[in-house]
């Protein structure tokens, strides 16, 4: 007898990291449904699997609607994340209240494996972000306690909004800011990894030890650099050498004040916050090679789409023939 696909919802499925989890549960032969506020918004994910298999619904976020993209399926995985908060879309609404939603419909409905997607340094740092994150860690737990959280870093990829930002910036900027002084390390990890990391915990048996039910992994690649080195690396990769001047803290939260209130900030007072607080992956954590999956270099996935700001795009580097 054939066993009928398993079903797969996905919150936050057509963010960056999103769209590669959409694809890398197509590949495991899941339907995976995609819920979204406007369904259509996520057509173009269909082309992420066959026909059919990718099925955008409607989801207002509400409980009853919550539980209706729940209803029947057996993995749910849970991407919404924002960087700055809106009117009508706060921290506490996104990064705690939803998940702690998304976790009771869970619970509710015996969903067999949920996934959560939080983020690295979530325990340390004094930022809004870090704590309204921990925060959705903690109502998660409290309800479905079975859940699997990863807690990825910088999380890098051709739509990244991280090196592609600098590397924009150093297309029109005469110098590029180091907050801090730039001291702040990072452990940046390839989006690729992330999405198969989240297949694994969701397909592996719950076996010990390597059942992944209720653990929490930190997700960092091979590569650990300073804001400092990053800069350097995305001029090298660019072509696009700028001064990099030190920006003291207190300044930076000054220019942030006024940057947060343009509609898609560069720039906020929290962020200036998280800074401060080292994004690397804690000695004696679980981490990608627990969940199966060997880390991507940064050298092996960023020059590749960062050829775009050269002079002259991927030919810049090139002699004239």
């Amino acid at each position: 007898m054939t066993r009928m696909p398993r079903i797969a919802t996905v919150f936050g499925a057509t963010g960056f990291i999103g769209r590669q989890i959409v694809g890398a549960l197509a590949r495991t032969g899941a339907q995976v449904r995609v819920a979204s506020r406007v369904p259509e918004s996520a057509f173009f994910l269909k082309t992420c699997g066959a026909p059919g298999q990718i099925v955008p619904i409607a989801c207002d976020g509400g409980p009853e609607s919550v539980g209706q993209a729940i209803e029947g399926a057996e993995w749910i995985v849970n991407a919404i994340g924002i960087l700055f908060e809106k009117k009508h879309a706060t921290f506490d609404r996104i990064h705690a209240e939803l998940p702690g939603m998304i976790a009771q419909e869970c619970a509710r409905k015996g969903v067999m494996r949920m996934v959560h997607l939080s983020a690295l340094g979530v325990d340390r740092s004094q930022s809004r972000y870090a704590q309204t994150k921990l925060a959705g860690e903690n109502a998660i737990r409290a309800v479905f306690p079975a859940a699997t959280i990863l807690r990825p870093g910088v999380v890098f990829g051709p739509d990244d909004n991280f090196f592609n930002q600098f590397a924009a910036m150093a297309r029109v900027a005469p110098a590029l800011p180091l907050i801090g002084g730039g001291k702040t390390r990072f452990q940046p990890v390839f989006v690729g990894d992330v999405a198969q990391a989240v297949c694994n915990a969701l397909i592996w048996p719950p076996v010990p030890p390597h059942d992944p039910r209720g653990k929490i992994y930190e997700l960092g690649g091979p590569d650990v650099l300073t804001f400092r080195d990053i800069l350097n690396r995305i001029a090298i990769w660019t072509g696009r050498r700028r001064p990099l001047v030190s920006v003291p803290w207190g300044f930076a939260r000054f220019q942030a004040a006024i940057l947060e209130h343009l509609p898609t900030p560069p720039l906020t007072r929290d962020q200036v916050e998280l800074l401060r607080t080292d994004n690397i992956v804690t000695q004696g954590a679980l981490t990608l090679a627990d969940l199966g999956v060997n880390p991507t270099a940064m050298d092996c996935i960023v020059p590749a789409y960062l050829e775009r700001y050269r002079d002259g795009g991927p030919f810049g580097a090139q002699d004239a023939a």
